[in-house]
């Protein structure tokens, strides 16, 4: 077997890893670069390998820096099957064409706007394409072992990160690679702690926060907190968010802080067509979450669903205190930059950053910082207090991928990607000296063979 590294390598996006076994090939994830301009301009170059050549896609989960260039990988000839779970086709067949539409309306944009040096900007793939794709998709249990015609087993097991998130081990005659894909947390509010896996001769692992412990907060306390001070002096509460995972347990702790009466009774806008989709998946895969199906349709009614674009512009013409939940959740797109552009300048209002932030993105220079962000081509003003709630993180920190890994039999090699270089470098050397084993950081477009 062989793996070449085609993506996540000293970053966390563009998650991509090509295994060539016998006369095959398949693709584990196949991500959109986000972030710093040098990572999103690979999503325009040419993929490293003729995209027909490829056999078939193993997904991992839905979130579009695993999945987001399967769109443009079936546009230039990819014809072979994509595998995941159930719930993360169902989430795909949301997410994948809403980043198609989200690009033609971003272009359209820019071109009316004449804000972009592209003439014209184009979409990198645009609604109908992703639609396309999704005829490419197929659901595998997950526990169950799949066999493909050439021979490679896959086997699925639940990774906790969100609904249908899985680590995907691979079984060729006999050499094996295990794919931790993003592992969830082990004491997370709504979705279940990530389950161990077979071993595996190599194993591939994530290390987004391998270099931090997550802060012994409770989310709910930090949470209410945020809250309660922006409404008090009159303030809108703006949340970046995930419209998969992120937007469902923001919405879990507001309905929990206003069933106990712990914060003021102000509306709640759910402000993504996609989240409010999401949520029909999330009740509907409710028996993979810690919560009861009557649990999770509370939850998903916390927040008044916003549909339309004319409901949207006028949220930004209230002042009264509210909380407004909008995709997307590195303030990289979507609606979010519409409330940022109304709210960000008041220092009345708080932005709350739920989730990790890519270096390069709008949500990564608001929570260093930065007093002025770009959008649509202007610059805005940031006066509004900004708080980055990392207790609110789907990622495992280091200690809770240490013990995922711990429960595994040594492997030959251990490859740590899906990081920042200093998060990576620091989960490798923590493999090493605690474990014992072999593991390095892998550089972008190596091919190792084993």
């Amino acid at each position: 077997m062989k793996i070449k590294f085609l993506g996540a390598t000293q970053t966390v996006t563009g998650s991509r890893y090509l295994v060539e076994f016998g006369t095959s090939r398949v693709l584990i994830d196949c991500g959109l670069f986000q972030g710093y301009k040098n990572f999103r301009e690979k999503n325009w170059a040419p993929f490293p390998v003729d995209p027909s050549t490829i056999d078939a896609v193993i997904l991992t989960h839905a979130h579009i820096d695993h999945s987001g260039y399967i769109p443009r990988l079936v546009k230039n000839g990819f014809k072979g099957d994509v595998l995941a779970t159930q719930a993360t086709c169902d989430l795909s067949a949301i997410m994948l064409p809403d980043a198609g539409y989200l690009q033609e309306e971003e272009a359209a944009y820019a071109n009316r706007k004449r804000f972009s040096k592209h003439k014209p900007a184009l979409p990198l793939y645009t609604e109908d394409d992703a639609v396309k794709s999704l005829e490419r998709f197929r659901a595998v249990d997950v526990r169950k072992t799949f066999r493909l015609e050439s021979g490679l087993e896959i086997t699925f097991t639940p990774a906790g990160h969100i609904l249908g998130a899985a680590s995907v081990r691979l079984q060729y005659e006999n050499d094996s690679i295990l794919f931790s894909g993003d592992l969830g947390r082990v004491n997370d509010a709504v979705m279940r702690a990530p389950e161990s896996p077979e071993s595996a001769d190599i194993v591939v692992v994530e290390s987004t926060y391998g270099n931090k412990r997550h802060a012994l907060i409770n989310p709910l306390d930090e949470l209410r907190d945020v809250i309660n001070r922006t409404v008090e002096r009159g303030g809108i509460v703006l949340i970046p968010s995930f419209a998969v995972g992120r937007a469902q347990l923001l919405l879990y702790y507001i309905h929990q802080l206003k069933e106990r009466g712990e914060i003021a009774d102000v509306p709640v806008y759910l402000n993504s067509p996609m989240a409010s989709k999401v949520n029909d998946v999330f009740m509907k895969h409710a028996r993979e979450t810690r919560l009861s199906l009557v649990e999770a349709r509370a939850v998903c009614g916390t927040a008044r669903i916003v549909r339309s674009q004319e409901e949207s512009i006028h949220i930004n013409e209230l002042t009264s205190p509210m909380i407004v939940v909008a995709a997307s959740g590195m303030a990289t797109g979507g609606r979010i930059l519409h409330h940022l552009k109304a709210f960000a300048g008041d220092p009345k209002n708080s932005v709350i950053f739920a989730g990790f932030q890519v270096g390069g993105t709008r949500g990564d220079l608001m929570v260093r910082g930065a007093d002025e962000i770009k959008i649509h081509g202007q610059m805005w003003p940031v006066r509004a207090e900004v708080v980055d709630l990392e207790s609110l993180s789907a990622h495992a920190d280091a200690d809770e991928v240490m013990q995922w890994l711990g429960r595994l039999k040594t492997p030959k090699q251990v490859f740590v990607t899906h990081g920042e270089l200093p998060a990576s470098d620091a989960l490798r050397l923590r493999i090493e000296s605690t474990l014992g084993w072999r593991a390095r950081v892998p550089d972008l477009l190596e091919t190792v063979e084993f």
